[in-house]
């Protein structure tokens, strides 16, 4: 039926390891920084990824990978963390705090793993420092830098000043291309640092790609010549808006807008050729670990993971960056490897979520679950010992919480229950979304005033709202402090502000003015369909709600009301 929303049954994720250890298995966990789910050779021919594309046709590629949070730190915490936002608390880029929190290399560690950190964390106070779980730690403050010298005053260079690493808690200059340096530090790790009688954990988060992307001087002019396309829905145009919250049209002339992006005039076409040179370097350390785990043997020992932390908007809608609940921003690349136990050169269709890689990584090393962990292991799924078409995935909850740093993109909330995808927003005058990703990918024909799908609507919405409750049952809003006024500069003679939806403009005095104050359902939708308001709600001083017409009824009842219980006369 046209409409319907199925609630699967997710799979019970048991306390124990629900995978039968025969030998330790080793994990490289490799991370980037906002690289779409779609940038990859393999997936569009104009780039150049032969390492990465190597990574697909050895293990499987898994299109449907999201992110609960599509922003660097809170999904970095729900991958380390293994829970939501709302639970772990650190729900925005500024300054959340850690406190409190375990990060499940704890975990890995007390079964015997040694693990190591190495680049870009991103938490609490853009601090460096050492956290625990990791016995190796190789990091820098805040986002970091792709070069020594990035950032940094010319006076200063001149005198010897470069960028830092945290190195085991000593600090020590950069002394090379940020991606080259991070993987050589990953290399040395591996050959000669640990113990390799002991099952290892490698935690390598690159900078690469975030914004301004800058690639090594061996791929400056890799794309030069190359013209990337945008997405269809990157115009301007009525048709492409129609249907869509006032807030997109006017995030278009915006920092994280197509028309004035990072408030610059650069054209996204250019910026492309930077983000997808600057990936080549990402390619190349690929190649170096995959090449090292060949030559000592360990392929078949060491489950290798390749995703991003979050998706990237190219122009979709008029945006760019993430933080939206739109399929760019909260799809992310997942690759995984082990020959002999991830099936080779397979499309896996079932749906993962970052919540269930910490499950994940502990059920395959026989490490027991921990209580506070929100999402389920994967293993069944990704082995292939469930089929996708079998795999009862969880309806997929996404969080974004307002940022004062970023104030064009509302709070966001959302919830994907087999293809439906009903998206909120929170705090402002606009209008809700809800889309079939299966029939409109592109999300281009928002279905939320149609009466086929009320059902629907009524009944995500309702599931939203149960599933955003936090660990102690509450409903509550995360923020942090205000430090400035935000990025909320428009360009000059840009994009002006969208009018409201035209649904919203309605003549005056209607019956049904309170109606949409009232909860959706079919019964309502059939009084609209017929014309015919839900409550009827009169206008003051018009027709009967009126003082004299309500006062002369009042009196009529009164006079009725006393007619009936006056004595009855006595008949003559």
């Amino acid at each position: 039926m046209a409409g319907s929303a199925r609630t699967p049954s997710a799979a019970p994720a048991g306390k124990q390891s629900e995978a039968p250890q025969t030998r330790p298995r080793n994990i490289i966990f490799i991370i980037l920084d906002d690289l779409r789910y779609d940038g990859m050779g393999f997936l569009q021919p104009q780039i150049r990824t032969p390492h990465i594309d190597k990574l697909a046709k050895s293990g499987t590629y898994f299109p449907n990978t999201v992110v609960t949070s599509s922003l660097c730190s809170p999904s970095r915490a729900t991958i380390l963390t293994g829970q939501t936002a709302r639970n772990h608390g650190v729900v925005d880029n500024n300054n959340s705090s850690e406190k409190g929190l375990t990060y499940f290399p704890s975990y890995l560690q007390r079964v015997g793993y040694q693990t190591a950190f190495i680049g870009k964390w991103h938490m609490g106070q853009d601090s460096d420092a050492p956290r625990p779980g990791f016995d190796k730690w190789i990091s820098f403050s805040g986002q970091g830098h792709y070069y020594p010298t990035e950032g940094i005053p010319a006076d200063q260079v001149a005198k010897g000043r470069v960028n830092m690493l945290n190195v085991d808690g000593n600090k020590v200059p950069q002394r090379g291309y940020i991606t080259d340096e991070l993987t050589d530090y990953a290399m040395s790790w591996l050959q000669k640092e640990r113990d390799p009688k002991k099952p290892f954990f490698l935690y390598l988060s690159h900078k690469a790609v975030h914004s301004d992307p800058l690639p090594p001087p061996r791929y400056a002019h890799q794309y030069d010549k190359v013209n990337f396309k945008l997405p269809a829905s990157a115009a301007n145009t009525p048709e492409n808006y129609k249907g869509k919250p006032m807030w997109v049209y006017n995030q278009r002339n915006s920092w994280h807008g197509l028309d004035f992006f990072y408030n610059s005039d650069m054209k996204m076409e250019d910026y492309l050729r930077y983000y997808y040179a600057t990936l080549s370097a990402v390619d190349d350390s690929v190649g170096r670990i995959m090449a090292y785990l060949k030559k000592q043997e360990l392929e078949k020992d060491t489950l290798v993971v390749f995703t991003s932390d979050n998706g990237y908007q190219i122009g979709e809608h008029g945006l760019i960056d993430k933080r939206t609940a739109y399929e760019p921003s909260v799809k992310v690349p997942m690759i995984m490897v082990e020959p002999g136990t991830v099936p080779a050169g397979v499309v896996n269709p079932g749906r993962l979520r970052n919540l269930d890689y910490a499950p994940t990584f502990l059920d395959l090393a026989g490490a027991e679950r921990p209580p506070q962990f929100e999402g389920q292991s994967a293993w069944p799924l990704i082995t292939g010992k469930v089929a996708a078409k079998d795999w009862q995935a969880p309806d997929f909850v996404y969080e974004y919480y307002w940022e004062w740093s970023f104030p064009m993109t509302p709070g966001t909330f959302a919830i994907q229950r087999g293809d439906l995808k009903y998206i909120q927003y929170y705090g402002i005058y606009d209008m809700d979304e809800l889309y079939d990703v299966a029939k409109d990918p592109n999300e281009m024909h928002n279905l939320i005033d149609d009466p086929a799908y009320v059902n629907a609507k009524v009944e995500l919405r309702s599931a939203l709202y149960k599933q955003l409750a936090d660990r102690d049952g509450r409903h509550i809003i995360p923020y942090t402090g205000r430090m400035s006024i935000g990025s909320v500069r428009r360009r000059i003679g840009g994009t002006d502000a969208a009018p409201f939806p035209q649904q919203w403009f309605v003549e005056p005095n209607r019956a049904d003015r309170a109606d949409d104050i009232v909860p959706d359902g079919g019964f309502k939708q059939k009084l609209h369909a017929q014309g015919k308001a839900f409550l009827h709600m009169p206008i003051l001083g018009q027709g009967r709600n009126r003082v004299d017409v309500l006062a002369a009824e009042m009196q009529k009842l009164q006079e009725k009301k006393s007619g009936a219980q006056a004595p009855e006369k006595p008949e003559q």
